[in-house]
C-alpha cells in the first residue's frame, strides 16, 4: 500500500502540532535553577535554541516510523512474500542528507559564538583570580589579599558584578567545578590548571558541586559559593578570609556558638550546610544528625569529632569527607563556643 497525498498531509498536520505542542512544553518546563552569573543568559537561550530546532527532526523521525510500522507492516498471508522492488532516489538521498549537515553547522557555530562570548576576557586589571583546589572530597579556595597576602576557604565568596578567573587544580583524581547557577563548570585535572571566567550579578549562596565521580565520597564534595556586594567582599578579603562580626555577639564579646554552627567564620565551613540541628533550624543530610549522633556524647568527644573527623566516623558515613582543618580556620575561642554550643542544645 503506498500512502497517497491525504496520508502525507494527515502525516505534516499530526507532525506540526506535535512539534509545536512539545516546543511550547519545553518552553514552560523551569530547567534550570535561578541564574546568578551574565554568562548564564547565553547558556539558556541555547539550550532553548537546540530544543527548538531538535524537537521538529525528533517528531519527523517518530513520525515516519509510526506511519511505515501502520502503512508497510505485513498483512496476515504475505509472511513469505517479497516487496515490491525499490529504487534509489538521489534527489531525496541528497536533501536528507544536505539539510541535517546545514543544521548541525548551524548549531555549531553558534554554539561557538556563544562560548566564545562568554569566555571574553574584561579589560586588563578589572578581573579578580580565584585559585581552585579539588581534593577527595572537599574544595578549597585561594585569594590574594592585600600585600599579596594569600587568604584561603573552604567556602566561595565572589563579589557581585566583577569578572572572576578561576585557575583549577586538581590534587589527586579528576573532579569537576561546577556551580549549577553560574551553568559552567569545567574539570579540574590532577597535573593540569584549567579556567573558566564567570561575572557573578546576583547576591545569594549558591551550591558548588563536583559534577566528576571521583570516589566513595563523591556524592558528598560540596561547597557553597556566597556572591556579596562588592564592598562586603573586600571587607572578607582585607580581614583575611573572615567577617570577624559573623563569630561574635552583637558586642563584640566571645564567640557565639549557634552562629559558627549555622554560619561558620566567613573561613570555615558551616556546620549545618552539612548537619541537622534543631536548636540551629538546620537540615543537612552530607553527616549525620547531631541531636541523634551526640546525644550521649561529652565535650571531649565532640572536640575530637572536629578537630580530627576521621576518628570518630558515624556509621553508615565514609572517612575523608569532612574537613580535617577546622584546627585552622577555628581560632582556640570559636573552637571551645561551638563544643559548648553541641554539648548544651543536644542534652535533652
Amino acid at each position: 500500500m503506498r500512502p497517497g497525498k491525504r496520508t502525507v498531509a494527515e502525516m505534516v498536520v499530526v507532525g506540526v502540532l506535535a512539534a509545536g505542542a512539545l516546543i511550547g512544553l519545553s518552553l514552560v518546563i523551569d530547567w534550570f535553577p535561578t541564574s546568578a552569573a551574565t554568562q548564564a543568559g547565553p547558556v539558556d537561550t541555547l539550550w532553548y535554541v537546540l530544543l527548538a530546532v531538535s524537537i521538529p527532526v525528533f517528531v519527523l523521525v517518530a513520525l515516519v516510523v509510526v506511519y511505515a510500522v501502520r502503512l508497510f507492516r505485513v498483512r496476515p498471508g504475505q509472511e513469505m512474500e517479497d516487496g515490491p522492488p525499490i529504487h534509489g532516489n538521489t534527489t531525496l538521498e541528497v536533501i536528507w542528507t544536505a539539510i541535517p549537515a546545514m543544521l548541525i553547522a548551524g548549531l555549531v557555530v553558534y554554539a561557538y559564538l556563544v562560548l566564545h562570548d562568554i569566555e571574553k576576557a574584561p579589560a586588563k586589571g578589572q578581573e579578580m583570580h580565584v585559585h581552585v583546589i579539588a581534593e577527595q572530597f572537599s574544595w578549597h579556595f585561594e585569594y590574594r589579599g592585600a600585600g599579596g597576602k594569600r587568604v584561603r576557604s573552604t567556602q566561595l565568596y565572589l563579589p557581585k558584578d566583577r569578572s572572576v578567573k578561576f585557575d583549577i587544580d586538581a590534587k589527586d583524581v579528576l573532579h569537576d567545578f561546577w556551580v549549577p547557577n553560574f551553568r559552567i563548570k569545567l574539570d579540574a585535572v590532577p597535573g593540569i590548571t584549567t579556567h573558566y571566567r564567570v561575572t557573578p550579578n546576583r547576591v545569594g549562596a549558591y551550591p558548588v558541586v563536583c559534577a566528576e565521580l571521583c570516589g566513595l565520597g563523591h556524592s558528598f564534595m560540596r561547597s557553597t559559593v556566597h556572591v556579596l556586594e562588592p564592598r562586603q567582599f573586600d571587607q572578607w578579603l582585607a580581614n583575611g578570609g573572615s567577617f570577624k562580626a559573623v563569630a561574635q555577639g552583637r558586642a563584640g564579646g566571645a564567640p557565639d556558638g549557634k552562629t559558627l554552627f549555622a554560619n561558620g567564620n566567613g573561613t570555615s565551613t558551616a556546620c549545618g550546610s552539612c548537619h541537622t540541628l534543631a536548636d540551629a533550624g538546620t537540615t543537612g543530610s552530607v553527616g549525620p544528625d547531631l541531636d541523634k549522633a551526640l546525644a550521649d556524647k561529652d565535650a571531649k568527644f565532640i572536640l575530637e569529632s572536629i578537630v580530627h573527623p576521621n576518628s570518630n566516623i558515624a556509621k553508615g558515613y565514609p572517612a575523608n569527607v569532612m574537613p580535617g582543618d577546622f584546627s585552622k580556620t577555628l581560632s582556640p575561642a570559636e573552637l571551645n563556643a561551638l563544643v559548648n554550643y553541641l554539648s548544651k542544645v543536644t542534652k535533652k
